[in-house]
């Protein structure tokens, strides 16, 4: 393949920086608003009827058999500096990473896309599986994760287990998810999550 052939358009594509720019800091002020004035947001499955442009979420309905997840014992956690922001490296082992591929890819992906930073959205283009399942959130949380953030506390608080809804995320040569903001979800019984856990299961070369 001859790169000279697949001119690279610098100026679109500072455009789309600066509209993606403008979208996350927009987020970022609107969610410390919500969160200073109390207000509980949105759950993301109160917008699904929402006509997408690339494609529509999905949530599954199979009950898949998923790896066992075996105890970790020596886990280390790194705090970047001055962000709430958590590293855990080896948490799943090689063979565990491959089973979820292994399963994920049994039960099927769903291309997922959005209407793009220009329309309130988050540019997305991935492929996705969503499920409910709240013995996986708590083989994922009592494997080890329990004992790491045991002594962890942020403005006061602790975190006490994973959200049930767990999304797997493929992704293709050339797709992307734009920079975003998670919301917050209300669990009930006082839960509400704050922080999304990413587990990567493979690695990409650049």
């Amino acid at each position: 393949m001859d790169p000279s052939k697949f001119r690279f358009d610098i100026e679109a594509y500072k455009r789309k920086s600066e509209i993606e720019e403008r979208y996350i800091l927009n987020r970022f002020r609107e969610r410390r608003k919500q969160i200073e004035e109390g207000y509980t947001p949105r759950r993301e499955e109160e917008s699904v009827g929402r006509k997408r442009k690339m494609g529509e979420r999905k949530e599954t309905t199979t009950d898949p058999k998923w790896p066992s997840i075996k105890p970790k014992n020596n886990l280390h956690i790194t705090r970047l500096r001055d962000f709430d922001l958590f590293t855990v490296q080896n948490f799943f082992s090689p063979y565990e990473s491959k089973a979820f591929i292994e399963t994920a890819e049994g039960i099927g992906f769903t291309h997922q896309g959005s209407l793009g930073p220009a329309k309130g959205e988050a540019y997305r283009d991935n492929d996705r599986i969503s499920v409910n399942d709240p013995v996986l959130a708590d083989s994922i949380w009592d494997s080890g994760l329990n004992k790491l953030f045991s002594d962890i506390r942020i403005r006061g608080k602790a975190a006490v287990g994973l959200n049930p809804n767990i999304r797997l995320y493929r992704y293709k040569v050339g797709q992307r998810f734009g920079r975003h903001i998670d919301e917050s979800n209300d669990l009930g019984d006082g839960k509400r999550t704050r922080y999304t856990l990413l587990v990567y299961l493979s690695g990409g070369t650049w």
